[in-house]
Order: structure tokens, then sequence, then C-alpha cells
């Protein structure tokens, strides 16, 4: 029976693992390749097929634990809010009542009026109301009503 060298499968093994990262581009799959790599070394360093697998998933567990959340955080530091996504978190005035259960409701939020809907069914905000935006669902906003303190 032919066996095959180790160093080729754990080449082969680093070939898939970064055709499916290019394919997905999930961040997962990489840290995995790289602890193929790392496997793939130690055959020219003697290492016993154990101490290769024992790399591999070692180094592939650490790579995946302490620097996907560093890659992770650098790759969406370019991510620019759109215009709606800067509008969550605002204080908005209810110019029309708030009322899900009849389909009504506006706001407005720096001179432009927009639909908007409460975030729970049963809640009906009265117009002169100040609500807070929390999110944005097609053209309509999402909010909620700050309760004024006395």
């Amino acid at each position: 029976m032919m066996s095959i060298d180790p160093a080729i499968l754990w080449l082969g093994l680093v070939i898939v693992l970064l055709i499916i990262e290019i394919a997905t581009m999930g961040l997962t799959t990489i840290w995995f390749a790289g602890g193929a790599m790392v496997a793939f070394f130690s055959t020219f360093l003697g290492a016993g097929v154990a101490m290769q697998r024992t790399i591999f998933v070692v180094l592939s567990l650490v790579l995946l634990v302490v620097t996907r959340p560093i890659a992770v955080r650098y790759m969406r530091s370019g991510h620019v809010k759109t215009n709606a996504e800067s509008l969550i978190g605002r204080i908005a005035v209810v110019t029309t009542d708030i009322d899900n259960l009849v389909q009504s409701g506006e706001v407005i939020l720096s001179d432009v009026s927009w639909t908007a809907r409460s975030r729970e069914d049963g809640c009906r905000i009265p117009a002169g109301s100040k609500v807070k935006i929390c999110a944005i669902e097609g053209v309509k906003l999402i909010v909620e009503e700050i309760k004024q303190e006395l």
C-alpha cells in the first residue's frame, strides 16, 4: 500500500483552507491554514505525525482566539456609516401621533419629515413628544418615547 508524504497532506490542507477563506472571507479558516502551514514546515524538522497534529490544532486555536478579534476590528474600522445609520440614537419630535395599530405616525428630524413607528405595538406616542430613534426598517424610523422626568 502506498503512503502519502505528510508534507503533501499539510500543503494540500493549506491550499484547501485558503480557497475556502477566499470564497467566504469569514476570517475563520485562515487561522487553520496558518496552523497547517506550520505543521507542514514541522515535517522538515523531523516532527512525528502526532506532533504535527498537535502543532496544527494548538496553533490554529491560538491564532483563532487571539488574533481573529483584532483582525475583525481592523477590517471593520474602515466602515463608514450611511446617512440612515447615522440617525440611530438621535432625538426627534413627533409631529403626527404614532400608533402602530392604525399605522400612523410622523417625526421631524433636522427639518426632514419621516414616517415613524413605535418599537412596541401597543404603545401610542402623542404629537409633541420627543423620541429616540432605535432602528430603521425600510423608510420608517422605529422609535421609543423619551419619558420626561419632573
